[in-house]
C-alpha cells in the first residue's frame, strides 16, 4: 500500500493561561505512513478509534524542567492521552493483531506504532460490551470512571446517612461519584456551573444540586451540611467552604483543583479546621489505585453502564482536528458531559 496520511496534533507552545487552539495545538496533516512496511521494532501498530480529553492535560503543558507527577508534553511531539485503538499489526504476542487496546499514553495522532511496557498494566486489550460504545471506554468505563470507583472504594468509608458533598458533579468522575455515594446509602450535595448541568445531577440522584455561578456554596453547605466526605475537582473557594462546613473526623478526597490549573492557584483560608475537625485528607492518582482495583472495576462496572443503574452523558467530538477547541473547553468548563473525540470508525 502506498503511504497514506497521519493525521496529528502537536504540542507547539507552552499557554500563559488558557491553551489557545492552533497555538498551543496545531493540527499537523504533513506526516504519511505506510501502514503495511512501518517498523513495529517488537511492537505493534494502532489505528486510533477514540481519545480523551482530560483537564490533566493542562498540567502537561508545561516547560519540561518542571516537575510534576506525570511527564510534559515534549514541544513539537504529538499530544497522547487515555484512548482505544484498534491493532492493525503486530510482532507482540501479548497484543495480537485484530484486538483493541486501551492506554494512558496514546498519541493524538491516526496511527501509532507502540510497545507494551513490563512494568506497567494501565495498557492492555479490552473487550467491549456490546450495549456500549468504544466512546465509553475512555469515560465512564476508563480513566473518569476508574477514578471514581477506585478512590471511592479505597478512601471514602462511606456510611449509610452520611452526607457526601461532589464538586463538578456534572462531569464523568463527580457524576459517577455522586452515583456511587447514592448506592452507598449517602444524600448527596452537588455543584456545577450551569442550569443544564445542575438537572443532570438531580437526574442521577443528587439531592441538593445547584450552580456555584449564581449560588453561594457556603449558604448551601450551612443549611444542608455538616457534611461528612468531600469529593473535590476544583480547589478554591468551593473547598475552602467545605472545610468551613465539615463535620468532625470528614473525609476529603482530592481529585483536582481546576479552578487554578490556568489561572493560578488560590491560597485556602480555612486550612487550620482541619485539625479542631479531625480532617482526613486523601490525594487521588489514578496509577496508585488501579492493580488493585482493575478487575472488580470491570467486572461491576461496564454491566452496570449496559443495563443503565448507572448513567453517564458524554460531549462528543469527531476528528482529531477538533482537539484544541475541545482541549480548551475542558479547561472552561463549557463541556457538557465527559469530552471525546472520535478519530475514526473501525
Amino acid at each position: 500500500m502506498a503511504p497514506i496520511r497521519n493525521a496529528r496534533v502537536l504540542f507547539s507552545s507552552v499557554p500563559k493561561d488558557f491553551p489557545v487552539p492552533g497555538e498551543t495545538t496545531v493540527y499537523d496533516t504533513s506526516q504519511t505512513i505506510d501502514i503495511d512496511t512501518v517498523p513495529l521494532n517488537g511492537g505493534f501498530l494502532i489505528k486510533t478509534l477514540v481519545l480523551s480529553v482530560d483537564p490533566y492535560f493542562r498540567g502537561r503543558m508545561r516547560e519540561p524542567e518542571a516537575e510534576s507527577y506525570s511527564s510534559s508534553f515534549p514541544l513539537g511531539e504529538s499530544l497522547d492521552g487515555y484512548g482505544v485503538g484498534k491493532i492493525i499489526r503486530s510482532e507482540d504476542s501479548a497484543f495480537p493483531a485484530g484486538k483493541y487496546v486501551y492506554g494512558p499514553s496514546l498519541p493524538h495522532q491516526e496511527y501509532s506504532v507502540l510497545s507494551s511496557n513490563p512494568d506497567s498494566d494501565m495498557m492492555f486489550i479490552i473487550e467491549k460490551d456490546p450495549k456500549l460504545p468504544w466512546t465509553a471506554f475512555v469515560g465512564v468505563a476508563g480513566m473518569p470512571g476508574q477514578t471514581a470507583y477506585m478512590a471511592w472504594k479505597e478512601y471514602s468509608n462511606a456510611k449509610k446517612g452520611e452526607i457526601a458533598f461532589v464538586s463538578t458533579g456534572a462531569g464523568p468522575v463527580g457524576s459517577m461519584v455522586i452515583q456511587l455515594a447514592k448506592r452507598d446509602g449517602l444524600r448527596v450535595i452537588a455543584c456545577a456551573g450551569s442550569d443544564e448541568k445542575v438537572k443532570f445531577m438531580k437526574d442521577i440522584g443528587a439531592d441538593i444540586a445547584f450552580n456555584y455561578k449564581t449560588t453561594d456554596t457556603r449558604e448551601v453547605l450551612k443549611k444542608e451540611g455538616p457534611i461528612d466526605i468531600y469529593w473535590d475537582n476544583v480547589g478554591g473557594v468551593i473547598l475552602d467552604a467545605a472545610l468551613e462546613f465539615t463535620a468532625v473526623y470528614g473525609r476529603f478526597l482530592i481529585c483536582g483543583m481546576i479552578s487554578g490549573y490556568n489561572t493560578g492557584l488560590k491560597g485556602i483560608k480555612n486550612l487550620a479546621l482541619a485539625y479542631p475537625k479531625s480532617i482526613t485528607l486523601h490525594g487521588i492518582l489514578i496509577f496508585r489505585l488501579f492493580s488493585k482495583y482493575k478487575d472488580e472495576f470491570y467486572a461491576t462496572v461496564p454491566p452496570l453502564l449496559a443495563s443503565g443503574e448507572i448513567k453517564y452523558k458524554e460531549d462528543v467530538s469527531r476528528g482529531l482536528e477538533t482537539v484544541g477547541d475541545v482541549i480548551l473547553a475542558v479547561q472552561e468548563g463549557r463541556n457538557n458531559g465527559k469530552a471525546v473525540v472520535i478519530v475514526a470508525e473501525e
